[in-house]
């Protein structure tokens, strides 16, 4: 398991990494096959992955006889998520809340309308990763 937040950063600097911690968090353990067929590369490239995140300690993995099923760490990536508020400089503390500021209120409700455009745009892409969830599952 990674000690250094920076360590854990660069593993989730990389996008199909992400994509497959996103698919564990919703689908639950997986096997490396379906892995493979749901992010759309090869079986070996998922292993490399797969293998860089249980290095990291974000997914583990438990063999079932010949099936070995990945999942997710929820209590690593609930640490990772509380570094992350603690370096977000959004105004948001992790859940939507808004941080409290010092500022005029002019100051603070400019801050509240960008914080609500950004909030905005992330529900957008909630529901878009949403649709696709479904329509592959479909």
């Amino acid at each position: 398991m990674m000690s250094d937040p920076w360590e854990m950063f660069k593993v989730l600097g990389v996008e199909t990494r992400v994509r497959i911690i996103e698919l564990l968090k919703f689908k639950g353990p997986l096997g490396t096959k379906n892995i493979a067929e749901t992010v759309g590369i090869t079986p070996a490239a998922v292993s490399q992955h797969l293998k860089v995140l249980r290095q990291a300690g974000l997914v583990r993995n438990e063999r079932k006889g010949y099936w070995i099923p990945y999942s997710i760490d929820e209590k690593v990536l609930e640490n990772c998520r509380r570094i992350l508020t603690e370096v977000c400089t959004c105004g948001c503390q992790g859940a939507g809340g808004v941080k409290k500021r010092e500022n005029s209120t002019r100051s603070s409700l400019a801050s509240l309308i960008q914080h609500e455009k950004t909030l905005q745009k992330e529900l957008q892409n909630v529901r878009e990763k949403i649709s696709e969830f479904q329509t592959k599952g479909k």
